[in-house]
Formats: C-alpha cells, structure tokens, sequence
C-alpha cells in the first residue's frame, strides 16, 4: 500500500490503491445481458463469476429472499430484468448467502453508469464492520411492525410510472427499477389466486382510482397472492392516494400480509360456525343446521340434481329411559344413538341431524328408493342390536318418503313425520314409507 503526504499522491496512486482496496469490480452490458470481472477477492470470488448472464448477478446480489440464498418463485423472476438499467449513480447495501455458507454477508455496491452506452462499472465491498451488523439487526426489530408490508411502491398514474419500490422479503431498501404501472399490473396478476384476479384487475384499473379514490383516501382488497417463495398467502392490497394537487394523480400501494389473522379468523369463525350448526350433546347437525342441509338438497334436485330421500327416526319409550335411569343416563344414551346414526351414514352422501328431544332426521342423496328403503332397515337393526349401556337396549320407529317434483320442505316433512307415527301406531321398532 502506497503511503505518502497528500499532496504527492497522483492520479495513478489513488487508481493503484482503489484496485487494491474494492474488492470487486465487474463490467455490465445491460443491452447484451451479460457482466465481465475485471477484479474480485474474498467472498466476490465465490459469489461472481469470471463473465455471465447480467439477471443471474442480480439475482445473486439482491433479487433472493432476505434471509437466505433461496432464489424467489419463477412467476416473479420475471421482474429481474426491469432492475437492470440505472439512470445515474446508485448506492446501496444488500445482504448476500454465499453458496454452502449459512451466515450473511454484508456488502455495499456502488453502480457508475458509462453515459449513453447502457453498460456500468460496479464496485463491491464486504462489510466486515460489526457495529453494521448490530446496526441491521436493531432495524429489523424495529421495523417488525412495517414489515407486514411485502411490497410497496409510489405510482404516478399520468406518467404510467413506479418508483421507490421496496420488497421485504428481499431487502428494507427500495429498490431500482424502471417498470412503468401498467407492466407491473399485468405482470402481477399472475401472482394473485385465479379467483381473485377479475377483482385485482377492476381495483387497479388506474380509470378506477382515478374516479375512486379523492386526496387522501384508500381503498384495500383482500385476497390470496404468492410470497416470493410460490405459496399463496393471504394479503391485504392497499391504495393511498397521495396529498396532491386534483390534477395529479399519485398513489401510495402497499401489499400487507395478513395470512396469520385470517387464518386465525376463519378459524374462529369456523368454531362459532359449527356451534351455530351442530347439536352441542350429540354433535350431530342441530335442528336449523339439518334444515339448512335438506333445503339444499330440495333445490339441487329441482335443478336436475340425483334421487333425494328423507328419514324421521324416533327412540321408542325415550320417556321410560328418562324415568327409569334419570336424565343423565339418557343424555348418555342420546350420544350413543347418535353414534349409531353416524355409523351407518358412514360412506354414503348423508346428513345427520338431530330434529329435537328423541327425533332425528337423515338426508340421503345419490340413493335410489329401493336403496334408501334398504339403508332405513338396516338402520333399524343396528339400533336394535347395539347396547346402550346401562339403559339396555332400545329400539326406533323410522318414517321414510322420496323427494317428488313437486315437493317444498313442508311436503316431504309432513310425509316423514306421518310415517315415523304410523311405525309408532304399528307397534314400534319398524320402518314405514310414505
């Protein structure tokens, strides 16, 4: 290393000490997609390559998941080639793996355009300072909050242009990029779940957000979109318009990851569903539940759906279990019966539901009359021949009819409900069909 007063070092001093000192330096051809080394030492010698494709070295520097070399999903490799030309000087710090090393390196690059040629000259730096490290791992903590947000950009609807983008998934930093709104907006539908991409398009339309959205306010949708790793996640699309002139029309749009919370919520809701639809002793389908079941079917059958075919089934001298054993006993032998219910469902395009106190309803669909007729003894003799513990055991009455054309809810109910009676007034432990 050269060491003299300043005023004697030359030209050639500082050019000597630079290429001792930059630990790498590579020449970009942004048109022929390719880059040549003139100079790399440390972690550059295993990082970069003598000469290569332009894109991969982007890829390799910044376009990877954050904290790791993991390359991003396929659809969004898409966008490398729109961070490739740069408009004047760039500065900035990435965090890069290097192959069979588990612990990030961090480097600075500084990009130098060569005017008018669409080439670069970049010069890299391993930082090996720790208070940077330090530094980095302070700010992400910090940042926790608005790391929710995978992706934001700045938008300038009457130029068609994007600017400030930033990726967490990849880097805290924005990023330099040179796609204009529109390209970005039929690129990123691929991204989003086919069911929602209809929605994203309408919501992104920039003619909608221009009659939508006045200064200041936001409009978010929520739908499934990939992470950079190809998993659908759920997230929240934001647009805010930005403090500007009527004239203008600037946005602010931000991709927020709510995965956890919904997931969180459709399981909530998923709880409280099923306790609004189930019977809370049996765990079969309540009585609105059971409803909500048969009236499907009705209108799938009206619609040139399959055969339809409904049961009453009533515990035969449910009073004396009562009586006799008390009413615990009898809740126990509810659930038992319930079971023998399910069982016999079991396999089959059925619903189970219990209509109140001793009555249950099966639905069962996709199964001819005959069949059904069939499935209604042979339940009949699962019931008689189980054991309902302490209570002994018991028998049912069963009241079956087929779904007609011109059947509503109240039609085929009636017929079932007259039926199960009509086994009760035959003698019990019988199936009857209206």
């Amino acid at each position: 290393m050269i060491n003299k007063a300043l005023d004697d070092y030359t030209r050639e001093d500082l050019l000597s000490i630079l290429d001792e000192t930059v630990d790498a330096i590579v020449l970009v051809d942004s048109k022929q997609n390719r880059y040549r080394t003139i100079a790399r030492k440390g972690i550059f010698s295993t990082l970069i390559s003598d000469t290569g494709v332009y894109e991969d070295l982007i890829q390799k520097i910044w376009f990877h998941l954050e904290n790791s070399n993991d390359t991003i999903n396929d659809d969004y490799k898409a966008f490398v080639s729109y961070y490739r030309e740069f408009k004047g000087k760039y500065s900035r710090r990435a965090k890069v793996f290097v192959e069979g090393d588990s612990i990030p390196h961090y480097i600075q690059m500084n990009v130098y355009p060569i005017d008018g040629t669409g080439q670069y000259v970049f010069a890299m730096d391993e930082l090996a300072n720790e208070e940077y490290v330090e530094e980095y791992s302070t700010n992400r903590k910090v940042n926790t909050i608005q790391n929710t947000y995978l992706f934001s950009m700045y938008v300038d609807l009457l130029k068609d242009t994007t600017s400030s983008i930033s990726v967490t998934e990849i880097s805290d930093d924005t990023m330099n990029a040179t796609i204009k709104y529109s390209q970005w907006r039929l690129m990123a539908v691929n991204m989003i779940w086919p069911d929602d991409q209809k929605q994203f398009m309408s919501i992104t339309d920039p003619e909608y957000l221009k009659e939508n959205l006045s200064t200041g306010r936001t409009t978010s949708f929520d739908c499934k979109m990939k992470n950079l790793e190809g998993v659908y996640i759920w997230v929240k699309l934001v647009f805010i318009r930005a403090e500007t002139t009527e004239e203008e029309f600037r946005f602010v749009f931000m991709v927020q990851n709510i995965d956890e919370n919904v997931k969180e919520l459709m399981s909530t809701m998923k709880k409280y569903e099923s306790l609004a639809l189930r019977d809370p002793l049996t765990g079969l389908f309540n009585r609105g539940g059971i409803e909500t079941e048969i009236n499907n079917a009705i209108e799938l059958f009206k619609k040139g759906g399959s055969d339809v075919s409904l049961m009453m089934i009533d515990l035969d001298y449910f009073k004396n279990v009562n009586d006799t054993f008390g009413h615990a006993a009898g809740d126990e032998a509810l659930k038992h019966f319930a079971e023998v219910l399910r069982k016999s469902a079991e396999g089959k395009s059925a619903s189970v539901g219990r209509w109140g106190g001793e009555e249950f309803v099966i639905l069962l669909r996709n199964m001819s009359e005959d069949k059904a007729a069939s499935f209604a003894e042979n339940l009949r003799k699962n019931v008689e021949d189980a054991s309902f513990g302490e209570v002994g055991r018991l028998t049912c009455s069963i009241g079956l009819s087929h779904l007609k054309k011109e059947d509503t809810f109240d039609n085929i109910f009636r017929r079932i409900d007259r039926a199960m009676y009509a086994s009760k007034n035959a003698g019990r432990n019988r199936v009857t069909k209206e």
